[in-house]
């Protein structure tokens, strides 16, 4: 069995992330690449034309590819299934799809939250900046769903780890890691969820500072 995770260099993406811990939570061995998005490592016909659309991150799992960090966390609930491995999403089907609508939700919403408190604010020691209106509009509208979604005294959105509470925890940190304000119970999940092994190890990766 290979598999290959294809990454960004310098290992700030949160959706490699997510696909990282998904690998390690299921205890799979893989090889890590990574790519120079900056000089269109992946637009090269070796990557692109296999990975069909050419984004990182993108799983290579003996001779099949797939792209999209959702995809790629489902794909690998499915070839490596309960009880054999890890659950990387939650079992029952009204639960999954929760989790997918959070995936989504963290993938495509929150923009300029995504923009003034960039990945590399976290990793590589970029300043912040003061957030705009809308920054600040899309840090209370995560706040808000946050506490939606993770209930009072509990440690995980479903009861048990799953991906999504890495994914939330990493939304989070965005203003935590910055010193934004965050309610004290929503500061505790995402903390708790930040000394998880498996987020570690995509936490104390070596990068060089901005």
């Amino acid at each position: 069995m290979a598999i290959v995770l294809y990454g960004n260099f310098g290992m700030t993406s949160p959706y490699v992330f997510s696909c990282m811990v998904a690998l390690r939570e299921k205890g799979l061995d893989f090889t890590m690449r990574t790519l120079h998005l900056e000089a269109d490592e992946q637009r090269n016909e070796v990557f692109e034309s296999p990975s069909i659309t050419g984004r990182v991150p993108a799983l290579e799992h003996d001779g099949f590819w797939v792209a999209e960090s959702s995809a790629i966390v489902e794909y690998l609930d499915e070839a490596f299934p309960a009880p054999a491995y890890r659950r990387c999403l939650p079992e029952g089907m009204r639960e999954r799809a929760r989790a997918r609508q959070i995936m989504s939700w963290i993938r495509s919403d929150l923009l300029a939250l995504r923009e003034e408190r960039s990945t590399t604010t976290i990793f590589l020691g970029e300043p912040k900046k003061p957030f705009s209106p809308a920054g600040k509009a899309a840090a209370d509208k995560l706040v808000r769903v946050a506490e939606r979604l993770v209930p009072e005294g509990s440690s995980t959105i479903f009861g048990s780890f799953t991906v999504v509470d890495a994914d939330l925890a990493m939304m989070l940190m965005r203003l935590v890691a910055n010193g934004d304000e965050v309610p004290a119970r929503l500061r505790s999940f995402a903390e708790t969820q930040w000394a998880r092994p498996s987020v570690r190890e995509f936490v104390d990766w070596p990068r060089k500072p901005a």
